[in-house]
């Protein structure tokens, strides 16, 4: 969703976010392009924003966790409070955080499925993983989504950034996490064209 007009960002750092959620009991983890950037070790461009993964059906615990802070679920390009004790609605699938009214954004939410212990994707639930195996851990045991799931939820737009992403990260993906994407591509998004690109060809 577009940030124009909603607010001015001022993101926290995936450590910083890692010491606010890091002692609740849901799962959690650093997603976007922050993701793939502690899983490459570097950094290769700016980030307007900072978003976490998190199931669905956590977001009681994880809200908990964020006492005292303002929570909007993000919908059709527009924000809506949500009330103390409140989820947000299934049509919405990201909620922007912030400490209040008049503080900058801090992080988004974006909010996963699971069946079971499977994470399952949102769009097609033919497409899943373990939960178990879902989440790496970066610097100081930061969780961070698994690259080849976060370059799917990035195929979908292939935005500059997107792209910027792949080039960065394909490359360093082992044989297995490879032979993911490309099959999790081939069922989304047969025409792709990063499903003829070498890095996803070997």
């Amino acid at each position: 969703m577009s940030h124009a007009g909603l607010g001015e960002w001022h993101p926290f750092a995936p450590a910083a976010l890692h010491a606010l959620l890091g002692a609740q009991s849901a799962r959690w983890w650093i997603a976007g392009g922050q993701a793939l950037e502690l899983f490459a070790g570097r950094s290769w461009r700016e980030h307007a924003d900072l978003d976490a993964g998190i199931l669905r059906a956590d977001q009681p615990r994880v809200f908990a966790a964020l006492e005292g802070w303002e929570l909007h679920a993000a919908e059709d390009a527009e924000l809506r409070l949500l009330r103390p004790g409140e989820v947000a609605p299934s049509s919405a699938n990201s909620i922007w955080c912030r400490r209040g009214a008049h503080e900058p954004w801090g992080f988004e939410l974006l909010l996963d499925a699971h069946d079971g212990d499977d994470w399952v994707f949102r769009r097609d639930a033919a497409v899943r993983m373990p939960l178990r195996e879902l989440v790496r851990l970066g610097p100081g045991g930061c969780p961070y989504l698994r690259p080849e799931v976060q370059l799917l939820y990035k195929a979908k737009q292939r935005r500059a950034k997107d792209e910027a992403d792949f080039a960065a990260v394909a490359p360093l993906l082992d044989p297995d996490p490879r032979r993911w994407l490309r099959a999790a591509l081939a069922r989304i998004h047969p025409s792709h064209p990063w499903l003829a690109r070498p890095e996803l060809a070997r």
